[in-house]
């Protein structure tokens, strides 16, 4: 995916949300870290610019809730998770840059619960690349990318990496 279409898609799922949700007051994003981030940013100017409201837009980090973390390293980096918002009540839109074995997803949910009790959670994925382990489905996709397991999705975002792509890689060995 090039620039322009990653800009659509978030325009079309911007779309989709404001369908789904007409009870803009009770809707908030929390991006996980670190594309899922700029990826809510984005998605909630884009909401902010058609419907004048703004919606609030939270930072989950999951490092801690990890069930691969005894594998990860020795010391986890753990970044802040910022939601600056009460979540009890709230419409979450949990956001995401890729949708692989649905194990990010798990253990975001534990970290999002661990802030408070939400009326929903629904998941928005720029890439649902299919081969789920767990049984997590996204509400929202952006695109759905048939791969093998010996390919890897890159997303890479401009406040992040500093250019705009999508690209579908094979993976090395190493």
């Amino acid at each position: 995916m090039s620039a322009s279409e990653i800009d659509r898609t978030l325009v079309r799922l911007a779309h989709e949300i404001l369908e789904r949700n007409p009870v803009l007051e009770r809707l908030a994003f929390v991006g996980i870290r670190r594309r899922g981030v700029p990826l809510a940013q984005r998605l909630a100017r884009k909401i902010s610019e058609l419907e004048q409201f703004d919606i609030p837009v939270g930072t989950l980090d999951i490092n801690l809730y990890r069930d691969d973390l005894s594998t990860v390293g020795v010391t986890p980096v753990v970044s802040a998770t910022d939601i600056p918002f009460p979540v009890a009540g709230k419409d979450i839109i949990l956001v995401d840059d890729v949708l692989y074995t649905g194990r990010t997803i798990r253990a975001a949910l534990d970290a999002l619960f661990d802030q408070g009790r939400p009326a929903s959670v629904q998941l928005l994925v720029l890439i649902d690349r299919g081969h789920r382990e767990l049984p997590i489905e996204a509400r929202y996709v952006g695109r759905m990318v048939q791969t093998t397991k010996d390919e890897i999705v890159e997303v890479k975002l401009q406040e992040t990496d500093g250019v705009e792509r999508v690209l579908l890689v094979e993976r090395t060995s190493e």
